[in-house]
């Protein structure tokens, strides 16, 4: 048998919505479905992220038991910089001193792994990476 990943859903605080319709919207993902509590966007690779809100009280801790992160691939680093300045605009921090390259996650030296990684208004853990020839 042979799987591959379809779609991820995600639980959210309903005011949090417009923020990832808007984040998506910047990283060239398409609205697939948006209506009461739900908002589904979809990527190039046939993978979609649905937002779901109901999310309940509970704090989510990426470093705990669970999804630790979400990676969106991005085609250049140039546009990886330029999700550093979208977020930057909207006054969302870089964390863990990124932007960076991470030869450390390189296949080759002539590789590189060029990532921001950055929290949404519900602490999900996102990264836009670049992958490839440096």
């Amino acid at each position: 048998m042979k799987t591959f990943a379809t779609h991820l859903e995600i639980n959210i605080a309903p005011q949090n919505t417009s923020f990832y319709k808007d984040l998506f919207d910047f990283l060239g993902w398409k609205v697939l479905y948006e209506g009461e509590g739900m908002l589904g966007v979809g990527g190039s690779n046939e993978v979609s992220l649905w937002f779901a809100s109901r999310a309940n009280d509970a704090k989510n801790d990426y470093d705990g038991p669970g999804v630790n992160h979400i990676g969106i691939g991005a085609p250049t680093i140039a546009d990886v910089d330029a999700t550093v300045d979208y977020l930057k605009a909207i006054g969302v921090p870089a964390l863990f001193e990124t932007p960076r390259h991470r030869p450390e996650f390189s296949s080759s030296p002539e590789e590189t792994y060029y990532q921001v990684m950055f929290q949404s208004p519900d602490r999900i853990l996102f990264e836009v990476v670049y992958t490839g020839t440096k």
